[in-house]
């Protein structure tokens, strides 16, 4: 933000952290996921810490908050007015009284709530008093050390919502003369800034509706001079995950009664939409009181069981976290029937390929199974395609059709993915449905499309 300087001593500084070379989060406001953060703060003088000089701070944080900066010297906790979003100002005219002491720090603070969170910023040393300088000593020249590399501010502006077509701005401040550029992990790297002054790089990068963004994952700036490198967090984070993901596609359904043939199918699907996506690591899964983690295929995306079960009521029981530390439970019940019982009044199918949570390309995907010599097979596909940087998702029917399966029972299908939803993480929820002489069977497949 641009400040407005007064008289001929007004002068603008960007405050740095007391115990830091670097801007930097709060410990305070780091530590807790929902508490306001303080980014930066900036002072305005036109007369030093001189009576009468007009002091004028700039604070920009987590908006809708109450901020407040104390100055040191004086007994003013001096209240600052939100002007802008995020942007809180005030200002405070220098007392006879006064005692400002340069040595001590400004002490900023924010509260949202009933959460508040305090930085220390170093008074810039311009504003103290000036002593008169000594005669200066003539020495012989030394040859000049090259400047420290540093960055010491890297940040992005605010936008309103993380979506396709939105225009990341970032800007960076260090040694100038520099080369600088910022990589999004996961996304695009080596996107180079310009130096639009001295020490100032700028650069921006438009979202796309393919991009998949990693809150866990901070966005990085690098910068170079010959040989020497130094890099950069971004000082918050683009996407904000608080949201615990959702278990859902069960197989078995809740309630449902399959047969004692062949091994039992026991899967779902982990659906984090726009967050960080499930840690395969903290997944958990007790069927009938039994952990059966060891035993199942996990991936951020689905987990998938097989096995011999006996007949009777069993219970599956699934938590798991996403990489944000969100966490989700998902408890359900199913029978399994008799063989012999239940293979006479049941009409069978089997989708033999690709198999449940499988990951596919984005060309034609072919399903084969096998069902009752005869059997009229109708199929729907439907795509789920999420939307970058948030907890939204697309969904688009793809094929609604009806096959019929051969003199052996075996049929089968295709679909292509449209190109508009071949995106990675892209799920294909598959329903099959066969029926013949008043008995029908259903079987459900969920699809992923692969990353990369």
């Amino acid at each position: 933000m641009k400040s407005q300087l007064r008289n001929q001593l007004a002068a603008l500084f960007l405050l740095l952290p007391a115990a830091a070379s670097m801007v930097a989060l709060p410990a305070t406001a780091a530590s807790a996921r929902a508490a306001p953060e303080i980014f930066e703060l900036q002072v305005d003088a036109d007369g030093g810490l001189s009576a009468g000089s007009l002091l004028e701070f700039t604070l920009e944080g987590t908006p809708r908050g109450q901020a407040r900066v104390r100055i040191p010297g004086t007994n003013v906790n001096l209240a600052l007015k939100e002007t802008e979003r995020g942007i809180y100002t005030g200002s405070y005219t220098v007392r006879r009284a006064d005692r400002i002491d340069p040595a001590k720090p400004l002490r900023a603070s924010l509260s949202s709530g009933k959460r508040t969170v305090y930085a220390n910023y170093n008074v810039p040393a311009s504003l103290a008093p000036q002593v008169a300088a000594a005669p200066p000593v003539i020495v012989p020249p030394l040859p000049a050390a090259p400047q420290p590399l540093r960055i010491d501010r890297f940040v992005v502006a605010p936008i309103s919502k993380l979506e396709p077509g939105a225009e990341l701005s970032f800007s960076l401040d260090g040694l100038a003369g520099a080369t600088a550029t910022l990589d999004i992990p996961g996304v695009i790297t080596g996107v180079p800034m310009r130096e639009v002054r001295p020490g100032r790089y700028e650069g921006s990068y438009t979202v796309r509706r393919q991009d998949n963004f990693n809150p866990a994952v901070p966005v990085v700036a690098t910068l170079r001079s010959g040989d020497r490198v130094v890099t950069a967090n971004l000082n918050r984070r683009l996407v904000t995950d608080n949201a615990a993901p959702v278990i859902g596609n069960l197989v078995p359904r809740q309630g449902e009664t399959v047969t004692g043939i062949g091994p039992t199918l026991v899967s779902g699907t982990f659906d984090d939409t726009g967050g960080t996506l499930i840690d395969p690591s903290s997944v958990r899964i007790l069927l009938s009181g039994r952990d059966i983690t060891s035993e199942t295929q996990v991936t951020p995306q689905a987990f998938t069981f097989r096995g011999s079960l006996p007949p009777g009521r069993h219970t599956v029981d699934v938590t798991a976290k996403d990489r944000a530390g969100n966490a989700t439970q998902r408890t359900w019940t199913f029978q399994v029937g008799t063989s012999l019982a239940a293979a006479p009044s049941v009409l069978s199918l089997q989708v033999l390929s690709p198999g449940n949570n499988a990951t596919v390309d984005g060309t034609q995907v072919v399903v084969q199974g096998r069902t009752a010599p005869g059997a009229l097979v109708r199929v729907k596909v439907d795509a789920i395609s999420p939307i970058a940087g948030n907890r939204f998702s697309v969904a688009q029917s793809l094929v609604v059709d009806s096959v019929q399966a051969d003199a052996q029972g075996n049929f089968s299908f295709n679909f292509g993915p449209q190109r508009s939803l071949s995106i990675p993480g892209t799920r294909y929820e598959v329903l099959v449905t066969a029926s013949q002489n008043g008995q029908s069977a259903e079987s459900k497949l969920v699809l992923f499309q692969r990353p990369g």
